[in-house]
Formats: C-alpha cells, structure tokens, sequence
C-alpha cells in the first residue's frame, strides 16, 4: 500500500487538517494516510488544554468510518521530545509501504526544516509533500530539498485560534469534526463552558454527547426519513424542555432520539427483544404488537450502546402507554413525542402551554389530549395509562 504521514499537535483536530489528508490522498493516489498525534513537537511547547489520551480520542472520533485514514500512536508512546526522522525509520520498520511514504509538511514549517534533526535523511527516506498553510505563497526557492507541492485550498484554521475561540465563547463547533466537538464538550477541555447550567450538567453527566451521535446515526439508517424527522423533532424539543425545566438536556435528547428506534422492526423481532426486560407480554400488547416498539427500544439502547441510564431507559420504555410515578425525563419525552413540530393536528394550546406551563401541568393536558384521541377511535388504553392519568389528574387538582 501507498501511505503519506501527517504529524501534528493535533491540538484539537480541526477541519484543515483532514482536508489536508484528504487532498493528499486524492492527488497523489496514496491508500491511506497515518495520522501522528506528537506528544511534544521540538518546534513547539507541550500542548496545552488537553491530554494526550483527549487529542488521540479526538482524532479517533473524528476518523471513524474513513478506511483511509489512520492512527498511529509511536510518538505518544514514546513522551517527550519527538522528532520527525525517528518516527519516519519506526513508521517504516512497521509497515508494509510501497515505494517511498509521503510526509506532508504545511509551508509554514518550510523556513525551518533544515534546522530539523537530520533534514537530508528526511528528504531520501520520503516524498515531501508541501501544503499551503500560509496565508500567502510561501517562498520555496531556498528549499534545497526534493519536494512535491500539494496546490490545496487554504483553508485559514489553526488549533491555537479554536482553542482561544472556545475559551472566549466565541463560535468553533464547526470548525472541528463532530467527534471531536462532542468530546470537547464532554471534558470541559480548551476552558469549554457553554451555558453555565449546560456545562455543570455535561460535567457531571456519565453519559457521552459521542453516545447520542452513534445512536442518532443508527436511528437515520434504520428509520424512514419521515419518522427519523419525528424522531430529531422529539429528541430536539426534549433537549428544549429539559432545560427549561432544570433536567439534563444530553439524557432528554438522548431519549428522544432513540425512542421510536425500533418502529420499524418486524413482530417476531419487537416480541424478542421486549421479552429480554422481563416484563411479559401484555394482552394489550398482543393484540397490539406495535406497542412493543418502546421497550424494544429500551432493551436494544442498554444491550449494543450500554446506557444505562435509568430515567433515560424508563423515558424510552414508557413513551406509549405510560407508567405510574414517571420520573421527570420520561415525562419531557412523553410530552415531546406528542407535540413536536413536524406532528400535524396538535392543538396549538398544548404547544404555548409547552413554552409557559410547569412540567406536571402540561404532561397531565397532553396525556388527557392523548387518551381522548384514542377514545375517539375506539382503541383500548392500557390500565397503566388510565391509572396514571387519574393520578396526575388528582395531583394537579385545585
């Protein structure tokens, strides 16, 4: 196989480095380029706002599904000083390479290179390849040594400028891989705040924002795009109503993603799975095998992502029917999965009582919304159901 290296700080991973590989990989017919996390670089100090193990999963979230692009770890392995000609003889002695490695250098660092550890040794073992960096053309007259120039776009994005963006609240997200965001956010790295309230819950939350972004990418794949809306619709306003509530946005997001999952499952499978949580097969739910969707989706979200999560769990399992004493993020998605904005024929009195009502007050209206739809359509409600919602309404009772 043909490789090119890319080394770098990686501090955090950023667009214009994939763009980088990318461009790399398309000029010049390489298979796969090795992405070289430093874990000090001797042109630079040591990072600073993350670890090495958070920039090595910062990259690995960001090039996860991409089989031309790959991680190896040597430098990080070694700490310390790295230099690029010791990494080049180890990357060699490992891999099975056709012809001469690319390395791809920005021509930032062009000025310099002869001043790196043994410069001409760099230039027989690879193919140099120089990438524009600059904002304007680096002078490549002086460069002594064989080179190929990789003609990309510049794109004008630097580690150091996110990292300072992040710490002053300005905008960044899209400027790094999804991955790489959602982790940022998790651990609080670059000084990430966000919403205060946002940030204390994201702190002490156990569950990963790189969690929903698997989950959410399985919903889109397995649901029918207009279900799959319904699904981000309930997810979105669950996040919206966790917040105004004082309940953590992830689980409530989470939840409502991963509601409706297994819609589309066929009875024999929606019977398999809802059996595993031990709760038998209703009447009801035999007769109306549909039902099962919601603890189908329970079981399959703890057995192949492991949440374990309770009141995320118990959200998803009672989105239907319901249950006696809901925890207040079951309630949200129950409420979400009602209203949210791509549901046509909602009163719009539930809605302006979505952005102004108390959380037990608005639950009780739709649920009461909800059982005299199907009243009116002749369906059997479940004891659950009608238990819960003459609770709620003697609880909401003046």
């Amino acid at each position: 196989m043909k490789y090119a290296i890319l080394g770098g700080s990686f501090n955090p991973v950023h667009i214009g480095h994939l763009f980088l590989a990318d461009a790399a990989l398309t000029k010049f017919g390489y298979n796969r380029v090795i992405l070289i996390p430093a874990f000090q670089s001797p042109l630079k100090d040591s990072p600073q706002g993350s670890s090495p193990k958070d920039r090595l999963d910062m990259l690995s979230a960001s090039i996860a599904g991409d089989p031309r692009l790959t991680i190896d770890n040597c430098e990080l392995n070694r700490e310390g000083i790295s230099y690029t000609i010791d990494t080049i003889k180890d990357i060699i002695s490992r891999y099975e390479i056709e012809g001469k490695p690319g390395l791809i250098i920005g021509d930032d660092l062009v000025p310099s290179f002869s001043n790196w550890k043994g410069p001409d040794e760099i230039a027989g073992l690879t193919d140099i390849i120089i990438a524009q960096r600059l904002g304007s053309a680096a002078d490549l007259a002086a460069f002594t040594y064989p080179y190929k120039t990789l003609d990309n776009e510049l794109i004008n994005v630097a580690s150091v400028h996110i990292r300072q963006k992040i710490s002053s609240g300005g905008a960044w997200r899209y400027l790094v891989p999804s991955g790489a965001r959602f982790i940022i956010e998790d651990r609080a790295l670059y000084g990430f705040l966000g919403n205060e309230d946002e940030g204390k819950l994201a702190r002490e939350n156990s569950i990963l924002s790189e969690t929903i972004i698997y989950i959410e990418n399985d919903a889109r794949t397995c649901l029918d795009p207009e279900r799959f809306k319904h699904s981000r619709n309930t997810a979105l306003l669950s996040w919206d109503l966790c917040r105004r509530f004082g309940f953590d946005p992830q689980k409530g997001y989470l939840a409502g993603i991963a509601h409706d999952i297994c819609k589309d499952l066929e009875e024999s499978e929606l019977t398999r799975l809802a059996r595993q949580d031990s709760g038998g097969i209703s009447k009801l739910e035999q007769k109306r095998p549909g039902l099962l969707h919601a603890r189908a989706a329970a079981v399959y979200i703890n057995k192949k992502y492991g949440v374990k999560d309770k009141d995320i769990l118990e959200a998803i399992r009672y989105h239907t029917t319901g249950i006696h004493d809901m925890g207040p993020i079951a309630k949200v998605v129950y409420i979400a999965d009602k209203i949210e904005m791509s549901r046509t024929g909602v009163d719009p009195v539930l809605r302006k009582m979505g952005r102004e009502s108390d959380l037990d007050t608005l639950f009780t209206e739709v649920l009461s919304d909800a059982v005299n739809y199907l009243k009116s359509r002749h369906v059997d409600i479940s004891y659950g159901t009608r238990k819960l919602l003459a609770a709620m309404r003697k609880k909401n009772k003046p």
